[in-house]
């Protein structure tokens, strides 16, 4: 028999960055708020503490931040005819755990959207026409547009101490000639920081994507530039540059973190409590499935416990809140046979592709040196910034120099033929570590009929529940793309003149690997729109069936971005916990008919 606690006003399930934007705006707006977290509670101290957190090994290789999937984990197949294993091994993505979630140990790439992105489908149908989008593909607007979000955005970046360089202001051009992005949507305010230093790796990539006529920009980061002291009173303090962003909680207070930048704030309040190691079973429903009553969790102790509730944040990494709500029975599973329902729909992830510069020992680029969102980056192939039609693919890409910081271990890239241990291996390694350079195509993933999350008939996490099973592969569409992408990238690098060029785009039969490392950035199976038939929320990230059961995160993107996704999570949270302020909480019901 379950325990249960004394009701409130809302529950909170995930303390990442939408937990704990949520957490703070409901407690402003006068509720009583739990937030549950599954993972053990951590911060900046003792988990950044120096010189413990600056350890390669414990980070990166044993991955002490992330998901135990000895615990929980989603199974994995390319495609429906085959059977779903387990993904035992952290490598292609990397869900966090603990106070923070993610927002722990991300890099701090802090983009807001390109505009275009938000009604993607409707853009390219106008532009191209219909029979452009390929067959199967399932892309769909947002349902919201930049303009709404726009002081959204930049809330985010006043809370998040965002450094970068605006092109735009209230319509007026300030950017240019100073490292603004010409294709970045207008602002209501400059950053609330000037862009980071460029690295030297990132002063090469300036000047070669000038050379060869694109226009470079300095990425926005949310590792800090200089002091500041954010809207909610939490002190930050200036990145050193010491390489350990992503995968580390920052020990200079520099990296914009839940635990660093709203925490400290939260703890304040007396309506608020965060309950570590509380694993979420299932969102307790009435009879009729009309309303939320609360959530069931297991404790620290692993006893089962029932937190009624008057409103549900469902607020956890993107696959766990797809999961909870098919566990718990929340809006129509999706069917990829007949293309109906709507949980588990428009899965996407990122499409990466990587090339490395090799230069002499008289070019040396200090790689170990870095910042998780520092860099420099061009736009000119993102979204839809070119013509499309010549090339038969949908999406874009920003191409990039983003120099995190490159560790010892992991960190070394050889040239082609190099053995792969030995003499001639430490050698080439010696030769190629501090006389290279590293960049991306961070390119948008769209979504298909065929990639698609769903309940695992056949494997079980550690109480007994199904895993989740996650359909995905590479289509056609992501393979022309990546190739259009790397042929840019590498006119760039050629303009540098290195001796050498590693790397290449995927080729026609690739398939997804979950054994390298590419992002943690998925998307999509909640997804957000107008059309409850082809979307879980609406347009404020309100279940269309459970009106008490709201669920931010990118688990609401219809669809991946060329972007991070962690600017667009903060806005569209700060956006929906503004609706539940004004509008919700005076007259709770759906905020839109379906």
């Amino acid at each position: 028999m379950a325990n249960e606690q004394q009701k409130v006003d809302a529950v909170i399930v995930g303390f990442g960055w939408a937990g704990a934007i949520m957490a703070k705006e409901l407690t402003e707006a006068g509720l009583t708020v739990v937030a549950l977290e599954r993972g053990p509670h951590r911060d900046t101290y003792p988990d950044g503490s120096y010189p413990q957190s600056i350890d390669e090994l414990t980070y990166n290789v044993r991955k002490k931040l992330f998901q135990d999937l000895s615990k929980s984990t989603v199974t994995i197949r390319h495609n429906p005819s085959q059977t779903a294993v387990p993904y035992r091994q952290l490598a292609a993505f990397l869900p966090g755990t603990g106070t923070g979630g993610a927002g722990l140990h991300w890099s701090g790439v802090h983009f807001r959207v390109d505009p275009v992105e938000l009604r993607l489908r409707s853009h390219y149908e106008e532009r191209y026409g219909k029979s452009f989008i390929p067959e199967g593909m399932t892309i769909q607007d947002f349902g919201v547009t930049y303009d709404e979000l726009e002081p959204f955005f930049d809330q985010s970046e006043k809370v998040f101490g965002t450094s970068g360089t605006a092109w735009s202001i209230n319509g007026n051009v300030v950017g240019k000639d100073k490292g603004g992005n010409p294709f970045a949507g207008d602002r209501s305010n400059d950053f609330p920081l000037p862009a980071q230093k460029r690295t030297y790796s990132a002063q090469l990539y300036y000047k070669a994507a000038q050379a060869v006529g694109y226009h470079p920009y300095d990425m926005p980061s949310a590792n800090t530039s200089g002091p500041y002291t954010n809207t909610y009173g939490a002190q930050m303090g200036p990145c050193n540059f010491c390489g350990y962003c992503s995968g580390y909680a920052c020990y200079m207070y520099s990296k914009a973190s839940p635990n660093v930048n709203i925490l400290p704030a939260l703890r304040q309040e007396p309506k608020f409590e965060l309950r570590n190691d509380s694993y979420v079973l299932k969102v307790n429903l009435t009879d009729d499935k009309k309303r939320a009553t609360g959530v069931t969790y297991v404790d620290s102790q692993g006893r089962e416990q029932v937190q009624p509730a008057d409103l549900v944040i469902l607020s956890a990494f993107q696959f766990h809140n797809v999961h909870l709500m098919l566990l718990s029975g929340i809006g129509k599973p999706y069917n990829p046979i007949t293309n109906e329902g709507v949980v588990g729909r428009n899965f996407a992830y990122q499409n990466i592709s990587t090339l490395k510069a090799l230069f002499d020992k008289d070019t040396t680029t200090n790689p170990f040196i870095g910042a998780g969102g520092a860099g420099v980056a061009v736009d000119d192939f993102n979204a839809d910034n070119f013509d499309h039609g010549p090339y038969g693919f949908v999406g874009g890409s920003p191409l990039w120099v983003n120099q995190a910081g490159v560790k010892p271990i992991s960190g070394l890239p050889v040239p082609a033929g190099t053995p792969a241990w030995g003499s001639q291996w430490k050698a080439a390694v010696a030769d190629t570590y501090t006389h290279h350079v590293s960049m991306d195509a961070h390119g948008a993933h769209q979504s298909y009929r065929n990639n698609y999350l769903d309940l695992d008939p056949n494997y079980k996490d550690i109480h007994g529940q199904p895993l989740l099973r996650m359909t995905f592969d590479w289509q056609e569409n992501d393979i022309k793309m990546a190739q259009f992408m790397v042929s840019k990238m590498r006119n760039i690098a050629e303009a540098m003149n290195p001796k050498s060029i590693i790397g290449s785009a995927k080729k026609e039969g690739t398939h997804f690997d979950t054994t390298v490392y590419q992002t943690t950035h998925m998307n999509g199976g909640a997804i957000m729109g107008e059309d409850p038939s082809t979307s879980a929320i609406n347009r404020y990230l309100q279940s269309w069936d459970v009106h008490n059961v709201f669920v931010p995160g990118a688990s609401a993107f219809p669809q991946g971005l060329g972007y991070n996704p962690t600017g667009l999570v903060a806005a569209l949270t700060y956006w929906s916990a503004k609706t539940i302020r004004d509008v919700y909480l005076k007259n709770p019901g759906p905020l839109v008919q379906a």
